[in-house]
């Protein structure tokens, strides 16, 4: 019986550690993060283009695919003002504090928002913008704009996940998104040392050893089942 307590305890404290990992790491995969703008900014996206000043949510619906769907919530997270498809960028230098890029615009015109770094990350997410708005920055900053055909106001969220993204310079041609993201440097793969076993060697210890712990695993289970009648 005292086995039996102390498998069910186990068991126990298992599963209570499944219960609680997911919760602990939940910001972690979302991302969440509050942020106070103290003007109206200009977002993408699918639904408001105007953030007026005040405190807002970021948080990533979906962190599966190879771009990301960030959604901007109210502060008290009942209500979605956009969602924004992205993609990853890539950063040499992480911080640990969040960081937000703009697009600088005329004088009087609300900053327009760019990217996005989760602290102590090396990738952020880049902003798609729709086209005929992605053409229109490009020429008021001077710089490439991701850009995607699909009609945001309309799209369903769901379509973000598979929507063709592209890029555009300030003529209003299009250009490749590598343009505009950074890449990840190229991974260091260090060589891999095969050793073989030596021409005397054999398997039949660990198979003995396998056969051993077999035994006593038998006797266990028999003298567990012997108490118990």
């Amino acid at each position: 019986m005292k086995l039996l307590k102390k498998i069910g305890t186990g068991l126990c404290l298992t599963a209570l550690c499944v219960l609680v990992a997911p919760k602990a790491k939940a910001d972690e995969l979302n991302r969440k993060t509050i942020i106070t703008f103290s003007e109206p900014i200009e977002v993408p996206g699918v639904g408001v283009h105007l953030l007026p000043a005040g405190t807002y949510v970021f948080k990533i619906m979906d962190s599966l695919s190879d771009r990301h769907i960030v959604q901007i919530w109210s502060q008290d997270e009942t209500h979605v003002f956009t969602t924004i498809l992205a993609i990853h960028n890539f950063r040499l230098k992480p911080t640990d504090k969040t960081v937000l890029t703009f697009r600088e615009r005329p004088a009087g015109e609300p900053e327009a928002l760019k990217a996005w770094f989760y602290p102590g990350r090396e990738y952020g997410e880049e902003f798609v913008y729709e086209r005929p708005r992605a053409i229109q920055l490009a020429k008021e900053t001077n710089e490439a704009v991701l850009s995607t055909p699909l009609a945001l106001d309309t799209a369903p969220a769901e379509s973000l996940k598979t929507a063709p993204v592209e890029a555009v310079n300030p003529t209003g041609e299009t250009v490749s998104a590598t343009q505009i993201v950074e890449a990840p440097p190229a991974p260091v793969v260090a060589p891999v040392v095969v050793a073989s076993l030596p021409k005397t060697a054999s398997y039949l210890g660990l198979i003995g050893l396998l056969g051993m712990m077999l035994m006593g695993a038998g006797l266990l289970l028999s003298r567990f089942a012997s108490k118990s009648v």
